[in-house]
């Protein structure tokens, strides 16, 4: 593994980003500022012990075309997506074929994505399929009449990242469900200096709480300041200490400079713990998102150190917005996944944490089943994949339709297909599983109870043991 270097900061850059123009800029706050954080929130209080539990959103950012990622392979079933893809459908040698025994149907997962496959035929990760924002349970019928009311935005990549970040497609809201998870959760961490929730794509709605919001890392750690920790740079470190310690008659800029204080504190104190573990003697490949998975695997493994029993982490792979191209494109951003997830499943299999991390894809919805004669469309529901845990793997979730010719009975047009199964049934599986309690899964997740039965015994699509 390769060393990390914390991005350092000279004394003028960071004195700049003090400035009281920055005061108001999110970017600063997810960085620098809130790595220590302070919250009021409502805790929730585990089990005494040492269990650590930690989830990985890997977000598809543009909406990944996954009707080419997992393909029905039943003859009649078969026949009909390539007849309706038309030239964007994938030959039969260009897919991975797999079982699936919940429903005894077989599929083909795109060629690009072996390692997946492997892991999914090993049961370490399970496909969710077609599942997208919904307000409420809503058939064909319903859309069609103006019966159900529809997800604010549908089809706009803004609104619809939002609902999935949210999870309350009915409202544009910038609180995210992980967020609130956090709210909750982080006082299960005996360090009250590092936020919970940690991102590696900065800020964002997903991991924003009501009090906790996340703290951005770069490939290379946390942000600090040039020099201050060296030992010749007294002179330097006692400036910097001197103004950050002087009382200010402005009480937001009082806290604003006891904020910086404490976050260049818990910055070092972040960095050592990461210096501090062993190296992995996993390879991951040297490309953006196989780099940002390094880092949140080095996170993981300073769990210790850190004090940590709980965390959130949230990574975006940009540009799946293939309206052109598509089959070029996913060819070799779904190789580049393929190989940061299976690399970062290695470093977690070396920590020997395999039930204690998860990791989960999301994505704004999927595309067009008809091609634009270029590439696809913004659509609804697709496919996702879910990996460790615990979860029963080897299977897939939801329902995959049984029928993908046009005009189906979950056509809305196009080929855009009606979601079956709802972020809400798909988040909270993972929020039970990282220790939200049922008295709590209602201010986390809002509108789960119109589709699950919270206090049930199983989760709502039971891919987790309880």
């Amino acid at each position: 593994m390769k060393r990390h270097t914390p991005k350092q900061y000279s004394r003028r850059q960071f004195i700049g980003q003090m400035s009281c123009a920055a005061v108001g800029s999110t970017a600063l706050y997810s960085t620098l500022l809130n790595l220590a954080l302070t919250s009021r929130a409502s805790a929730q209080t585990l089990p005494s012990g040492n269990d650590y539990k930690a989830l990985v959103c890997l977000f598809l950012a543009g909406g990944n075309d996954s009707y080419n990622m997992l393909v029905p392979r039943e003859n009649n079933e078969f026949a009909s997506y390539q007849t309706t893809r038309a030239d964007l459908a994938l030959d039969a040698e260009d897919l991975l074929d797999i079982n699936d025994p919940r429903s005894g149907r077989n599929f083909g997962i795109h060629s690009s994505l072996p390692r997946v496959r492997d892991l999914y035929n090993s049961g370490d990760l399970a496909f969710v399929a077609n599942v997208g924002t919904l307000v409420q349970p809503t058939t064909l019928d319903d859309v069609r009449n103006e019966r159900a009311p529809l997800p604010l935005g549908l089809y706009s990549h803004s609104d619809q990242q939002m609902h999935w970040h949210s999870s309350t497609p009915d409202q544009r809201s910038s609180v995210g469900w992980l967020g609130k998870a956090a709210d909750i959760l982080h006082s299960t961490n005996e360090n009250d200096r590092i936020s919970m929730n940690i991102s590696l794509s900065g800020s964002n709605i997903l991991q924003s709480g009501n009090n906790i919001i996340p703290y951005s890392l770069t490939t290379r750690g946390a942000i600090t300041l040039d020099n201050y920790d060296q030992e010749w740079a007294q002179f330097f470190r006692g400036a910097v200490d001197s103004l950050l310690d002087q009382e200010y008659q402005s009480l937001l800029k009082q806290n604003y400079a006891k904020v910086n204080s404490d976050a260049i504190d818990a910055g070092a104190e972040f960095n050592s713990a990461i210096d501090g573990i062993t190296p992995f003697t996993t390879e991951f490949p040297d490309t953006n998102l196989g780099q940002r998975l390094r880092m949140i695997a080095s996170s993981i493994a300073a769990r210790g150190p850190l004090a940590m029993r709980r965390q959130n982490f949230f990574v975006e792979s940009d540009g799946w917005d293939h309206h052109d191209e598509v089959l070029n494109s996913q060819q070799g951003m779904l190789a580049e996944v393929d190989e940061a997830v299976s690399a970062f499943w290695s470093a977690i299999e070396e920590l020997g944490l395999q039930n204690d991390v998860t990791l989960f894809t999301a994505s704004d919805f999927a595309r067009t089943l008809t091609s634009n004669g270029q590439g696809s469309d913004h659509a609804w529901g697709g496919h996702q994949f879910v990996l460790g845990g615990g979860l029963s793997g080897g299977r897939i979730y939801g329902e995959y339709p049984e029928d993908l010719s046009l005009d189906n009975n979950l056509d809305v047009g196009r080929g855009r297909i009606l979601p079956t199964t709802s972020v809400d049934e798909y988040f909270g599986e993972l929020a039970r599983w990282i220790g939200v309690s049922d008295t709590d899964l209602p201010d986390v997740l809002p509108n789960l109870d119109r589709f699950y039965t919270i206090g049930s015994e199983t989760g709502p699509l039971g891919m987790f043991a309880q």
